[in-house]
C-alpha cells in the first residue's frame, strides 16, 4: 500500500499567512494503492505544495529534502530533473498523477475560509504619538472583528475571543490629531430644515455661493470618528438636563447640536429670557431631555461694558457666575466654553482688592494682561462645581470646550476678511501664540480639577480639545455671509465680517461629534464597573 501524507510542521507555517496555514494544517491527504511487495510512504510539506507551478513539479529555487521511507530502509532525495521536468518521485510513481488533484483540493479549500474569514493587519506607527502635548485620549466606539482561530472553538477560546475584542475597543484613540477629508455625504442637515440656527450662522439662507465647506469630515490618524447618531445622544441623554454655559461660542455649538438632534425628533422650546435670547430652555418629548443655554462670557461674576456704562468689562475672579451656578443642583451634563471675551478691556477683581487690568489706558491700575486671569477664572468656576455637586454625591458631566481660533486675515470691516473656502493641510497652518496658550489654560485647569474630583463620586470631567481642528478650518466662517446677500448691490466699501463664529451646518459640528464619543465611552465604562 502506497499512503501519501501531507504534514504541516509549526517552521513551514510560520512562513504562511495564518488563515492559509491554519486552513492547510486541517487536511491531511492519504492515497491508499495496492501493491504486491511493500508500502511506501511519502512526506511532502505545504511549501512543498505550494512549490507547484499548478503542474506536478516544483520551482527549481525551492529544493526541499524529502524523504521515502521503504520497508526498513530510508533514503533521502532532492527534488530530481527528468525529462525536462521536475519530479518529487521517480516519473514512473503513480503518486506524480494524484499529487496536483490533492494540491487543487486543499488550495480551493484554503482560499474559501480566507473568503469567510479574511485576514486582520493592523499597523501602528510610532510617529503618530505626539511628545509632550496634553490631549484629549478617549476610545474609538468601532473596532475590527478578530478572525476565528480555529474551525471549532471552544468555550475557553470563545471567552478569549472576547476578551481580545473588549481589550481592541478600549484602544485609546486621540481625537486631536488627524486631518480634513473630503466627505460625499455632507452634513445632516441644512439651513432650511432646522430652525434653531441664528441667524448670523444661517450662511446658506444668506447666500454664500460655494458650498464645498459643507462637505468635509474630520479623520483622526489613528481611529475612526463615527458620524453623529442623534438617537444615540438622545438615548444616552434620556431624562437628563444638558446646559451649555459660556459665551456666544458655548452658544454656537449649542445650535448645532439641536439641528442635529432635530433630525430625528423636534425641541421644542420651553423658556426665554434676556435679550437676544441669552438665557433659552429646550425639552425633547420623547426622550425627557432638557438642553439649555445660560449666557455667561466670564463663568465667575462679571459686569459687561455697555454704551451708557463704563467702556470695559469688570470681573470678579474669585466669585462664580450664579445665574447658571443657582442651577446647578438641577444640571446633569454640563459643557463650558469662554475665550473669547478675555480678550476685550477689563478690569480684575479679587476679593475687595483690584488685581490689575487689561487694555485699560487712563485707568489707574497696573496692567497684566489676562492670563493669569483666566486661569483664575477657569479654577473657580471648576472648584465651584466639584464642591457644590461632590459634596452631595450627585453625578454630573463636566466638559470644556477649549478656545477655538478665529481668521482674520484683513480688516474685520472689508471684503475678504477671512476668504478661504478649503481647510488648510497638515503643517500648513501651526498652532501658535495667543491660541496655544489659551488651550494650554484650559487643558491644565480641567487635569488639575480631576485630580481635586477623585475625593468625590459620580464627578467625570474632560476638556473637549477642538482647537487645532478648529484652526484648520478658515472656510467654515460666515465671513460677509453674516447677513443676507452682502453683495446683492455690488462689493460696498465697508463689508461686516464675522471670521469667529461658524456657518450651521459646519466644521462646528464636529464638536458634538467628539462629545458623543466621550459620553459613549463614559457609559461603557460605567457599565463595566457596575
Amino acid at each position: 500500500m502506497l499512503t501519501l501524507t501531507l504534514l504541516s510542521p509549526n517552521k513551514e507555517l510560520a512562513k504562511l499567512p495564518s488563515a492559509l496555514s491554519l486552513s492547510l494544517s486541517l487536511f491531511s491527504c492519504q492515497l491508499k494503492l495496492k501493491s504486491q511487495e511493500e508500502t511506501t510512504t511519502v512526506i511532502a510539506t505545504p511549501t512543498a505544495f505550494l512549490g507547484f507551478n499548478l503542474e506536478p513539479r516544483f520551482n527549481r529555487k525551492l529544493k526541499k529534502h524529502y524523504q521515502f521511507k521503504r520497508k526498513k530502509e530510508t533514503k533521502s532525495f532532492f527534488v530530481s530533473k527528468k525529462m525536462g521536468k521536475d519530479y518529487l518521485y521517480p516519473p514512473h510513481s503513480i503518486a506524480k498523477k494524484l499529487l496536483p488533484w490533492t494540491f487543487y483540493a486543499v488550495l480551493s479549500l484554503a482560499i474559501f475560509r480566507l473568503y469567510l474569514y479574511p485576514l486582520h493587519l493592523y499597523f501602528h506607527s510610532a510617529s503618530d504619538q505626539l511628545p509632550h502635548t496634553k490631549s484629549l485620549i478617549i476610545t474609538s466606539s468601532s473596532s475590527a472583528s478578530s478572525s476565528a482561530s480555529s474551525l471549532s472553538l471552544t468555550s475557553s477560546s470563545l471567552a478569549q475571543e472576547k476578551e481580545r475584542a473588549d481589550h481592541d475597543d478600549e484602544t485609546p484613540c486621540d481625537y486631536t490629531i488627524g486631518k480634513w477629508v473630503h466627505d460625499k455625504m455632507g452634513p445632516l442637515y441644512n439651513g432650511t430644515t432646522c430652525g434653531t440656527i441664528k441667524e448670523g450662522q444661517n450662511c446658506i439662507t444668506h447666500g454664500r455661493p460655494d458650498l464645498g465647506y459643507l462637505y468635509w469630515r474630520w479623520k483622526p490618524r489613528l481611529c475612526k470618528l463615527p458620524r453623529f447618531d442623534p438617537n444615540a445622544f438622545l438615548d444616552f441623554l434620556r431624562n437628563k438636563h444638558l446646559a451649555f454655559v459660556g459665551d456666544s461660542m458655548a452658544r454656537n455649538q449649542l445650535e448645532s447640536l439641536l439641528c442635529m438632534l432635530s433630525t430625528v425628533s423636534l425641541p421644542n422650546l420651553v423658556y426665554r429670557d434676556g435679550e437676544d435670547n441669552k438665557f433659552r430652555r429646550w425639552h425633547f418629548d420623547a426622550h425627557n431631555v432638557t438642553v439649555s443655554v445660560y449666557w455667561s462670557p466670564f463663568l465667575v461674576k462679571g459686569v459687561e461694558k455697555s454704551k451708557t456704562g463704563p467702556d470695559h468689562n469688570k470681573l470678579y475672579v474669585d466669585h462664580v457666575d450664579e445665574r447658571w451656578a443657582a442651577d446647578l443642583d438641577q444640571i446633569d451634563m454640563i459643557v463650558l466654553s469662554v475665550g473669547h471675551w478675555f480678550l476685550h478691556p477689563a478690569v480684575y477683581l479679587e476679593g475687595d482688592s483690584v488685581l490689575g487690568c487689561h487694555y485699560c489706558p487712563g485707568l489707574n491700575h497696573t496692567e497684566i494682561g489676562f492670563y493669569d486671569v483666566l486661569k483664575k477664572a477657569l479654577k473657580t468656576t471648576l472648584k465651584t462645581i466639584t464642591e457644590r455637586r461632590g459634596s452631595t454625591g450627585d453625578f454630573i458631566d463636566v466638559f470644556l470646550t477649549t478656545f477655538s481660533p478665529s481668521h482674520f486675515e484683513g480688516e474685520w470691516d472689508k471684503a475678504g476678511a477671512c476668504p478661504k473656502t478649503t481647510p488648510y493641510k497638515e503643517g500648513e497652518k501651526l498652532l501658535e501664540g495667543m491660541d496655544v496658550e489659551i488651550r494650554h489654560i484650559e487643558v491644565e485647569e480641567v487635569e488639575l480639577a480631576k485630580e481635586n474630583a477623585k475625593q468625590f463620586k459620580g464627578l467625570r470631567l474632560e476638556a473637549l480639545d477642538v482647537t487645532k481642528l478648529s484652526l484648520m478650518r478658515p472656510d467654515g466662517h460666515p465671513g460677509p455671509y453674516m447677513y443676507p446677500n452682502p453683495f446683492a448691490n455690488g462689493v460696498q466699501e465697508h463689508v461686516q465680517n464675522d471670521c469667529v463664529h461658524w456657518c450651521l451646518p459646519g466644521p462646528i459640528d464636529t464638536w458634538n461629534q467628539i462629545l458623543l464619543e466621550v459620553i459613549r465611552k463614559w457609559e461603557r465604562q460605567s457599565r463595566r464597573e457596575e
